[in-house]
């Protein structure tokens, strides 16, 4: 199975992501190229969704230096904070464009780790703009869903413009 970054508008991207059930080698291997893959983008985090794969599982890195990456299994929110970010955000899914999406600019979350235990961790500036972002892949939204419908149109049009010349 390859894992490329699929486009959109599959289906798949729309998809609510199966629970992890548990922490498996087959689930370290996949964290694994999905890293692989997020640092040749390169980006700052990836959802398993985003390579066609159906599951809770998402990866992050928004450090300077790389080479941070956390894994997560079944990812969820349990506290975002009343202060908010703005981040122009992207998606390898949709290339070419952008968006300015205001999220929480701190949230705490629970996770499976890499070692298949519960963790909870707070992420604060783009670590947690990128993990809300995953988040989302895996309840089968996109970034622009966060956008106006007039101004999600125009994203969408001028995506399809330049998937057309590529």
């Amino acid at each position: 199975m390859s894992h490329a970054i699929i486009p959109w508008p599959d289906r798949r991207l729309r998809r609510v992501a199966a629970p992890v059930e548990a922490v498996t080698d087959e689930v370290r291997a996949l964290w694994d190229r999905m890293i692989a893959v997020m640092e040749a983008m390169p980006g700052v985090g990836l959802a398993a969704v985003q390579l066609g794969v159906v599951q809770r599982l998402a990866v992050v890195d928004a450090s300077a230096e790389r080479g941070q990456s956390v894994r997560m299994a079944n990812p969820e929110i349990l506290h975002a904070s009343s202060k908010m970010r703005l981040h122009d955000e992207a998606s390898p899914n949709l290339p070419g464009v952008s968006a300015s999406i205001e999220r929480p600019r701190a949230v705490t979350v629970r996770f499976l780790n890499v070692y298949g235990e519960v963790e909870e961790r707070d992420f604060v500036g783009l670590w947690a703009t990128s993990v809300q972002h995953q988040i989302d892949h895996l309840n089968g939204k996109m970034y622009f869903d966060h956008l106006s419908a007039m101004k999600r149109q125009m994203l969408l049009k001028r995506a399809a413009k330049i998937g057309r010349r590529a």
